[in-house]
């Protein structure tokens, strides 16, 4: 049985972590979050000691390690400009890492996380869990066995409605966010380079606080996406049935389904970690560059190939 410490434990993504533990049969033993809104631990880990302090909680797994007590992992759930500062502080209490997306939010980052995993020995894990969905899976096995001259022209549309609380959160702040492309597109800009390798253009048509919308341009696919966080944006079809999310990607014209099958991904992220197929920090870098590119990037004004809603909306 291997002991966790989670980071992060208010958050709403955290109980899909303590899942993920409990699943796994593991235990997790300290937590940490500077809001004390944390009943659902007594769901799965009601003996897990919980911390509102960060210098409580490091000193209390420094406890540990001299009473032989090792923390084997932990997991790291935090607001994502805290990614980084985590990961450090894991790897240096001689504890592996497990991190939510975005890994970080710019690649020397990664490059930097790199090196402190030579100097302490342990490893970085993060949540790709897109790469481990029966659908995605499957698609990349599917295109792997075709020979196609060209390349696949796809468009990726997510809407993901959020109130006015988005706003003044952290995920509201660019700063500590990275913005929408990077809060809400960075998983799938992963996948989309897992399936159709290197990327090798990145224009960004439209950049608002409240969506976005470009072009990526893989080694085996020309993308059109489209990412927002606007209700005003979810198609008439999901309005009508009450819909607050719509998730779209179409390959050559034909939809692509996988909305469903999210439920046990994170589960299936921590066996593979534990099994010692966890994903890497190189693994991670081409899409952490594709969003801090997208973030830094001008707009270019709409022309060419572009993602039909950035044209409707972009005309308001």
């Amino acid at each position: 049985m291997k002991k966790f410490a989670l980071i992060g434990a208010a958050g709403y993504i955290a109980p899909r972590h303590f899942k993920a533990i409990k699943d796994t049969g593991n235990e997790m033993v300290a937590t940490l979050d500077k809001f004390d809104s944390v009943g659902i631990i007594d769901s799965y880990f009601p003996e897990a000691d919980f911390f509102t302090e960060f210098e409580r909680f490091d000193r209390h797994l420094e406890k540990k390690r001299h009473n032989q007590e090792k923390i084997d992992y932990v997991s790291i759930c935090s607001p994502n400009y805290l990614h980084d500062a985590h990961i450090r502080f894991a790897l240096r209490s001689d504890a592996d890492a497990i991190c939510e997306k975005p890994l970080v939010l710019n690649p020397w980052n990664v490059d930097a996380l790199e090196k402190i995993e030579t100097e302490t020995g342990r490893k970085v894990n993060t949540i790709l869990q897109l790469r481990l969905h029966p659908a995605v899976i499957a698609l990349k096995e599917r295109i792997e066995s075709i020979s196609k001259s060209d390349k696949y022209d796809i468009d990726l549309t997510y809407i993901t409605s959020r109130g006015h609380w988005y706003f003044i959160s952290w995920k509201g702040d660019v700063s500590k966010s990275g913005g929408i492309a990077t809060n809400i597109g960075v998983h799938f800009y992963d996948m989309l380079g897992w399936l159709f390798g290197k990327v090798q253009n990145n224009v960004v048509h439209v950049h608002e606080a409240d969506y976005a919308s470009g072009y990526l341009e893989f080694e085996k696919a020309r993308v059109r996406w489209f990412l927002s966080i606007n209700a005003q944006h979810l198609p008439e079809e999901a309005r009508a049935k009450h819909l607050t999310t719509y998730r779209s990607l179409t390959i050559e014209g034909e939809e692509f389904e996988f909305s469903g099958g999210f439920t046990e991904l994170h589960t299936e992220s921590y066996k593979h970690i534990l099994s010692g197929q966890g994903f890497s920090l190189a693994e991670n870098r081409q899409a952490i560059e594709i969003v801090h590119q997208i973030r830094d990037r001008k707009t270019t004004p709409l022309s060419g190939d572009y993602h039909p809603l950035a044209g409707e909306f972009n005309k308001h």
